[in-house]
């Protein structure tokens, strides 16, 4: 589809195309998509399980496993094509530039580790820092947060759902990275959980100036974060636009569908589900 892209990217994805490769033939769970990312933008990547978005930041990340490919186009950082960089490269540009908080936060913990090691952890790989180096970091971080300091020493699961994703969202923040991937990172938290991640995201980007690919199934969260939203379909991209133009004036059939499938409380409309075979 024809869009506008952004006039200073620190990402830009072209023409990208994941294929899963199987003995019953292959699969495209990503089709010639293309989008950029700005300096200092929060962009958001929408639509129903299973349209390709984990598949795009696992991309986006190197981090995909066969039998999924990258069969077509670029994914450029800052200038420099990650596709072409060999793992042993693309271990460096993991968590120094783009970091990633991945779904289920409990399960991107390790739960026999306490919270101090694996802060330590990153900062020990990346920068050579001491013990007391990292923790000293690790410290500052939590402050950031809002957890209090003392609690470095305890387990996830001594943490509440969303406290564990704050500090996924402070290991994340360990090495100052230019762009965070957020897949899902809201997922199974309640209304009210969800919203204070969402002012906690808003205002670290504010503070530290970094861009943010945010992933989710959840149109109207996302509505309330993002400067621009991509909506896709079936392993396509079907329309990017500003939010606030996502949301008042959708031009797509599929993102008009999904924004009605959202119960409306002020409203007294139909709700509306969308069928699989509904709209390709």
């Amino acid at each position: 589809m024809e869009q506008a892209f952004h006039s200073d990217p620190i990402l830009k994805v072209r023409d990208l195309e994941v294929t899963y490769i199987t003995d019953n033939g292959d699969f495209k769970a990503v089709k010639s998509v293309s989008f950029d990312i700005g300096k200092s933008e929060i962009f958001g990547l929408a639509g129903e399980s299973g349209c390709g978005k984990s598949t795009i930041a696992f991309a986006i990340n190197r981090l995909h496993k066969p039998p999924a490919l990258i069969t077509k186009g670029s994914i450029e950082y800052d200038g420099t094509n990650l596709i072409a960089l060999t793992e042993q490269q693309m271990g460096v540009v993991r968590w120094k530039d783009i970091a990633m908080v991945f779904q289920s936060a409990m399960n991107s913990l390790n739960p026999v580790l306490p919270i101090q090691e694996q802060f330590a952890d990153v900062m020990r790989h990346h920068l050579g820092y001491s013990n007391e180096q990292a923790k000293e970091r690790a410290e500052k971080l939590l402050d950031l947060v809002n957890i209090p300091r003392e609690r470095l020493s305890e387990y996830p699961h001594q943490f509440s759902g969303g406290m564990r994703q704050r500090l996924v969202i402070a290991i994340a923040l360990c090495l100052n990275p230019k762009l965070i991937v957020m897949d899902e990172p809201t997922t199974a938290l309640d209304v009210v959980v969800q919203r204070e991640i969402l002012q906690q995201i808003y205002q670290l980007r504010k503070e530290f100036d970094f861009s943010v690919l945010f992933i989710t199934h959840d149109l109207a969260l996302m509505s309330q974060l993002c400067d621009r939203i991509a909506v896709m379909r079936y392993g396509e991209i079907v329309e990017v636009n500003q939010a606030r133009e996502i949301r008042n004036n959708p031009q797509h059939p599929y993102t008009q569908k999904l924004w009605a499938s959202f119960p409306n409380i002020h409203e007294d409309a139909p709700h509306v589900s969308i069928s699989a075979e509904e709209i390709s």
